[in-house]
């Protein structure tokens, strides 16, 4: 049979081993967030830049026609 001591022991334990899994997870968590939000941010400049790309083009191509309301306006 065990102690009262040695039943708290053992709480004790699983407790620490479980606030160690649990600190290693968040761990590897907060790194992958950290990775996810490189790779946004690296999306997100390639995102402005072909913005800017793209309306430049369209400036260049973009006929200059007046603009006017419909015979039916």
């Amino acid at each position: 049979m065990t102690t009262p001591d040695e039943r708290a022991e053992d709480r004790m334990t699983a407790l620490e081993i479980r606030a160690a899994e649990q600190e290693k997870t968040i761990e590897e968590l907060s790194a992958q967030l950290a990775e996810q939000w490189k790779t946004i941010e690296g999306l997100r400049r390639k995102l402005d830049l072909l913005t800017e790309r793209f309306l430049t083009l369209e400036e260049q191509v973009a006929p200059d026609v007046p603009v006017t309301k419909p015979p039916h306006w």
